[in-house]
C-alpha cells in the first residue's frame, strides 16, 4: 500500500552527482570548487554557531545589503534562496502560468521541477554545435529558462541576443540561470534595470566555494522579487540559516581570495583544454568551471570507467548526442595534470575505452 498521491507516481527524481565517501579520489564530477572557502569563513561560521538557539534573520538584511553592493542592485531587487535550486523551484511553482521552455540538453533539475509542479513544458533542441539560439524560443507564450553558461556544454548566450529577446517579448518572463557566470561570461544582472521581464539566478556554490552552505540568489525587478517573497513567506520564512548567512558575508568580504581562485580555475581550464586537444579530444569552448570533451571513436562510458580505476571520477550523461562526452570539473592544476597522465595511459595502452 502506498500513501503517495497518484499524481506523483510518474515523477522521475533528479539524480545528483555522485558523492563517494572514499579517500584518495580526484573528484571532478559535480563542479565544486577545488579550493576551500575564504579564510574568514570558518571563523564567521563558528561565531554564528553560538546563536543556533535563535532563528536566523528572515530578511537576511546584512547579507542582502552586501550582495546588493556587490551586484550593483537595490536590496529590493534581490531574493535569497536555500541554494539556487530552491529559487528555481519557486519559479516553476509560481511563475509559469503558460508553461515553460528550456533546452533539451541542460541542467537536469529543470524537467524534474516541471514534473513536480505539473508545469507543461516544451523542449527546444540545442543547435548542431550545442549552442542555444534564443530565436528558437520566439514562438509561444511560455516562460523561458536557460542556463548561461549552459550545463553541461559550458557555452554562452551573448547579452545582445538576450536583450533582443527581452525587447521582443515584454510579456514573457526570461529566467537566466547563471550558476557558472564568474568563469568567463558576462552577467545579465545589469539588464534588470531595463527589463521587468528578466530574472537572473545565481549561486555561491561554485566561485564562492560554498556548495555545502546552500545559498542562491535572484536579481530582478522589485515587483518580481516581491512576488518571490510572497511564495517564500508562505513556505519557509527562515530558509537561509544563520551560519550560511555568516559564511556568505565573510566570502563576499574577501574579494581578493575570490578573484585569485576564479582566475586560477580559468587559467587551469585553458591549460587543461590544450592538453586534451593534444591527446586528440574535441573540447567545446567552455566559460564554466568544467570542460565538455569527446574522444572521436571512443566510448565515453568506457573512458569514464577507466578513469575511475585510476581513482578519478568525472560526469557522463547517458543521453542521445552526448553519451560519449565527458564533463570534467576543473580542479587544481596538479589534479588536472594527473587526469592528463591517466588519459594518456588509457589511450596509449589501448585500455578498454
Amino acid at each position: 500500500m502506498t500513501f503517495l498521491n497518484a499524481r506523483f507516481k510518474a515523477l522521475v527524481p533528479y539524480t545528483p552527482g555522485e558523492q563517494p565517501q572514499i579517500s584518495g579520489l580526484i573528484k571532478l564530477n559535480t563542479n565544486e570548487s577545488p579550493f576551500p572557502p575564504a579564510p574568514g569563513v570558518e571563523k564567521a561560521v563558528a561565531a554564528a554557531s553560538t546563536r543556533l538557539n535563535l532563528y536566523p534573520d528572515p530578511t537576511e538584511g546584512k547579507l542582502k545589503a552586501k550582495l546588493a553592493e556587490e551586484l550593483d542592485v537595490q536590496e529590493n531587487e534581490l531574493f535569497l534562496g536555500n541554494g539556487s535550486d530552491e529559487i528555481l523551484a519557486f519559479l516553476f511553482q509560481g511563475f509559469t502560468p503558460q508553461g515553460i521552455l528550456f533546452p533539451d540538453l541542460t541542467y537536469g533539475f529543470y524537467p524534474v521541477f516541471s514534473g513536480l509542479y505539473h508545469v507543461p513544458r516544451r523542449i527546444i533542441p540545442l543547435r548542431w554545435d550545442f549552442s542555444i539560439a534564443l530565436e528558437d524560443y520566439d514562438a509561444g507564450r511560455e516562460t523561458v529558462l536557460i542556463a548561461n553558461p549552459n550545463a553541461p556544454t559550458g557555452l554562452v548566450v551573448k547579452l545582445p541576443e538576450i536583450r533582443r529577446f527581452l525587447t521582443a517579448h515584454p510579456d514573457r518572463l526570461l529566467i537566466i540561470d547563471e550558476a557558472y557566470i564568474d568563469f568567463g561570461a558576462q552577467s545579465a544582472v545589469p539588464l534588470i534595470k531595463e527589463f521587468s521581464n528578466l530574472l537572473v539566478v545565481g549561486t555561491f556554490s561554485k566561485s564562492r566555494q560554498l556548495a555545502g552552505a546552500r545559498l542562491g540568489y535572484a536579481a530582478g525587478s522589485s515587483s518580481l522579487i516581491a512576488d518571490l517573497n510572497r511564495l517564500k513567506f508562505s513556505f519557509n520564512p527562515y530558509n537561509i540559516n544563520g551560519m550560511t548567512q555568516a559564511a556568505a558575508l565573510a566570502a563576499l568580504a574577501d574579494r581578493r581570495y575570490f578573484e585569485n581562485c576564479r582566475n586560477t580555475v580559468i587559467e587551469t581550464r585553458a591549460t587543461f583544454t590544450k592538453a586534451l586537444k593534444r591527446l586528440g579530444f574535441e573540447v567545446l569552448p567552455s566559460a564554466a568551471n568544467f570542460v565538455f570533451a569527446v574522444y572521436p571513436g571512443r566510448s565515453g562510458k568506457l573512458l569514464a570507467e577507466a578513469l575511475r580505476t585510476k581513482k578519478i571520477i568525472v560526469r557522463r550523461f547517458d543521453l542521445p548526442r552526448i553519451e560519449n562526452y565527458l564533463r570534467i570539473t576543473i580542479g587544481t592544476p596538479e589534479q588536472m595534470q594527473l587526469v592528463i597522465n591517466a588519459l594518456t595511459d588509457i589511450l596509449m595502452r589501448k585500455e578498454p575505452a
